[in-house]
């Protein structure tokens, strides 16, 4: 990895695409070290370039304990161990040129299309993305809607979703989903019949964007880089395992304000998006369904537990979103204060908010007496009224409030 004569955007950009080939997403330790000392010299302590010393464990522990990491790990040895293997195999510069030559780029924390949304992941952020499509900058949180659900999705599901993506689309939203069977095919395939400008769908991946995966959806997927986007947070050659297809859910779920789970079976990854959501403070909807179908189970587990917002149809979701929020403000009477219509957990969870500081859910959860889940779905509702704000993964009152 020559560094010669790179400028430090270079060696920054050289450096997160070595760094993400070389940890797993998500690997606290690694973005706590990237944290600390910065990419480059992260790259060069993970490759045992740099020596370490105990202050450096220190800071680590420090951020691994502010941002909800473990609450105790062995040490930052036992890390160079287990990313080890990977170390003589990094081509960074190579990484790089395959995404040129696929006609795509890599983006990290900074860059002009960075969605500056994924900093509400706290440490949990990706490093960086791999991106194939449209070189437009991907649209704020308000403006776009997850849809997820079952890979094995009934004809009432995949119609839903359809024409839920199709309307949606049609609002100038952008639909984002996993590029996977089912939901998300009909997701992307539904938006891009309705898309009316802009970015009409986003496919986030779980391997490398040089596969499309799975083979069944290749054209849909190349039909989505033709007009949106096809992005990942693993270089291109990465296999999409179970475990990244878990981990990339958080993407979906913080790219988008409002995440609507159309089918899901009791246990489901498109519930692990909808948790994604719940915990970053934003706004999850359930679409109701038979009773005798083992396809929405989840879905009313999800309406059963408070979590989710029973949704029927486009209005509803653009609503949740705020695209109709300005024309409603302006019916109602000047003189009423905003939060005046909030329930009275509502109104106990914004007491608990702090003015200056930002507090995490678990905080919110003792100070208001409410459980986290309680708190979780009301900071999601005060946020699309501004009386809340997500800093980072931590929240505080809002200019509203």
């Amino acid at each position: 990895m020559s560094e010669g004569g790179l400028g430090v955007q270079d060696k920054e950009r050289i450096a997160r695409a070595a760094l993400a080939r070389l940890m797993e997403p998500q690997d606290s330790v690694g973005l706590a070290l990237v944290h600390v000392a910065g990419a480059v010299d992260a790259l060069g302590v993970a490759t045992g370039e740099l020596r370490t010393g105990p202050a450096l464990e220190q800071e680590i522990s420090a951020v691994l304990r502010d941002g909800g990491g473990p609450a105790s790990w062995p040490g930052l040895q036992d890390s160079l161990k287990r990313w080890a293997p990977r170390v003589a195999d990094l081509a960074p510069e190579r990484d790089l040129e395959t995404m040129r030559r696929l006609g795509g780029r890599m983006i990290m924390p900074g860059d002009d299309l960075w969605p500056e949304q994924l900093s509400d992941l706290g440490l949990q952020e990706p490093l960086c993305l791999w991106w194939r499509g449209h070189e437009q900058e991907l649209p704020s949180a308000s403006h776009a809607i997850a849809l997820v659900g079952s890979r094995d999705s009934t004809g009432y599901g995949a119609s839903v979703t359809g024409d839920f993506a199709y309307g949606l689309a049609q609002r100038g939203l952008t639909v984002v989903s996993g590029g996977a069977y089912g939901i998300d095919a009909n997701a992307h395939r539904g938006a891009l019949n309705g898309g009316v400008a802009g970015l009409p769908t986003i496919a986030v991946m779980a391997g490398g964007v040089d596969r499309f995966y799975p083979s069944g959806n290749e054209d849909l997927l190349r039909a989505v880089c033709t007009q949106g986007a096809v992005i990942s947070e693993v270089p291109p050659g990465s296999a999409p395992t179970r475990y990244r297809f878990l981990q990339r859910n958080r993407l979906i779920a913080a790219l988008a304000s409002v995440t609507v789970v159309v089918e899901a079976r009791w246990r489901s990854g498109a519930l692990n998006t909808a948790h994604h959501a719940e915990t970053i403070g934003r706004v999850v909807a359930a679409v109701p369904g038979s009773i005798h179908s083992a396809n929405s189970a989840g879905c009313h587990r999800l309406l059963r537990e408070g979590g989710a917002v029973c949704v029927t149809d486009v209005g509803e979701i653009a609503e949740l979103a705020g695209a109709m929020g300005e024309s409603d403000a302006e019916d109602k009477d000047e003189g009423a204060a905003v939060h005046d219509g909030l329930s009275l957990e509502d109104l106990i969870l914004l007491d608990a908010l702090p003015l200056r500081s930002s507090s995490s859910v678990e905080k919110l959860s003792v100070v208001a007496g409410l459980s986290t889940v309680a708190v979780r779905a009301g900071l999601g509702r005060l946020g699309l009224l501004g009386l809340a704000v997500s800093e980072r993964g931590a929240w505080k009152r809002g200019k509203n409030a």
